[in-house]
């Protein structure tokens, strides 16, 4: 057995990568992106974007890391001929660590709404969701203390380690996911005029397709969502076994993420057109919009409650993959014990995500670049710093690594199927993540 953990199973690789991957982006993002971008012309520029760029380089990812047998920093420098790519894997550290400062904020606003649906002190009246919500985010002490929870949760798994921990929550959290959504998406099919929402989503309008935003945010959306450029993957594949095949692996990956994050949708949007609501309500649609629509519905409190289960089970997986990349970076760069790694790392993350906690409250008069806290970090994290480790993970991978090296590690034959993977790594995927990278920047 690797000392530094394996994966038991296959299966449960697959279940952690997906924990990973599926997040408040395939709940929260993807839905109000696509009230955003016109809805099912959307949903197809979004599947093109997955096929041609997120699969090949999700199979880039894991195949360092399995080859390396490193987490994400350690697995360029040690694949690496130069000292520039040898550093080309700690960007994507960073990533991680930046995102969970904040990731545990918005987190913990989920964990605070499931609480308030569960035990019914959520106030089930018409127009008083906005109140709520914003009362909630400008107190000096609730954000903080739900996103202490969300952290200490997260905590616990990561410090019990890849088998004991990670693998095993996965195993247990994924199932009760996959239940949640179903049954959420069965009931939000019962509501009146739930067809209308249904149409949104997947019957296009082709008009939507001569606007450019909608192939930037469809590029966009399938870069992020499956957790790319953030080390999350390289670190996971680090931890594979060598009989694992990875593109019938990666494969389901990226199929379970998007089927998600479909599913997902389903659930929000019928609901949004039976109740007579905006699709394009942007990211207040989780916190505002749907809980409006809950005080409206028959079972509101029981369906808000489920709904904002959904979004913490969601996010803690998420968090757990967050936390573990800079852990693995301590435990292997400094041979540091893990347990203290995550009481260190956690609570740094913690500590630097306060301002973002307290940013649209007592820190409200704080702006970084005109933008409230939390919206800076995200954009520093998301819009700058994970589009350039992207990029320097595609031109390791298509200009920097050996061909026939490459093909060996992903466990591909010389096939069409190879050739087209390597023109997506050397051409198609180094465009997408320059185009990303300047909308972000807003210079086209």
């Amino acid at each position: 057995m690797n000392s530094r953990g394996q994966w038991r199973t296959q299966s449960g690789f697959i279940l952690a990568a997906l924990g990973a991957a599926i997040g408040l982006g395939n709940i929260w993002r993807f839905s109000y992106v696509i009230g955003d971008s016109g809805g099912a012309a959307f949903l197809l520029v979004y599947f093109l974007a997955i096929i041609l760029v997120g699969l090949p380089l999700l199979l880039v990812e894991l195949s360092i890391g399995r080859t390396t047998q490193r987490e994400a920093a350690s697995a360029f420098h040690y694949t690496g001929r130069s000292v520039v790519w040898q550093q080309a894997g700690i960007l994507g550290v960073i990533v991680s660590f930046v995102i969970l400062t904040y990731y545990s904020v918005i987190a913990g606003w989920a964990l605070k709404f499931f609480v308030a649906f569960a035990t019914g002190i959520y106030p089930l009246k018409a127009g008083g969701a906005s109140i709520y919500f914003f009362e909630f985010l400008s107190g000096p002490v609730e954000p903080v203390l739900w996103q202490a929870c969300v952290m200490a949760a997260t905590a616990v798994v990561v410090i019990r380690g890849i088998e004991k921990g990670i693998e095993r929550a996965n195993k247990s959290l994924m199932p009760i996911l996959a239940v949640i959504v179903v049954a959420l998406a069965v009931h939000s099919l019962t509501l009146p005029n739930a067809y209308r929402g249904l149409l949104f989503l997947f019957a296009p309008n082709w008009e939507i397709l001569a606007q450019p935003r909608v192939y930037l945010a469809a590029l966009g959306q399938a870069f992020f969502s499956l957790g790319l450029a953030m080390g999350v993957l390289v670190t996971y594949g680090s931890y594979l076994p060598n009989n694992f095949r990875l593109p019938v692996a990666g494969s389901i990956i990226v199929v379970g993420d998007t089927l998600f994050a479909i599913v997902a949708a389903v659930i929000i949007f019928p609901a949004v057109f039976s109740f007579g609501m905006s699709p394009d309500q942007g990211p207040s649609l989780a916190f505002v919009t749907l809980p409006e629509i809950f005080t409206r519905m028959t079972a509101g409190s029981i369906v808000g409650a489920a709904f904002f289960g959904l979004l913490v089970v969601a996010a803690i997986t998420s968090s757990v993959a967050l936390l573990e990349i800079p852990v693995a970076y301590a435990i292997e760069r400094w041979a540091m014990p893990r347990g203290r790694a995550t009481f260190l790392i956690g609570g740094t993350a913690f500590l630097l995500g306060v301002p973002s906690s307290l940013g649209f409250g007592p820190l409200s008069a704080v702006r970084i670049a005109g933008m409230p806290i939390l919206d800076a970090v995200d954009f520093i994290a998301s819009s700058i710093l994970a589009p350039l480790s992207g990029l320097a993970i595609v031109l390791f991978a298509g200009w920097h690594w050996r061909e026939a090296d490459a093909f060996e590690a992903v466990g591909f034959q010389r096939s069409w199927l190879a050739q087209l993977w390597r023109i997506s790594i050397c051409y198609v995927a180094p465009a997408v993540v320059i185009i990303i990278f300047l909308r972000s920047l807003s210079v086209i």
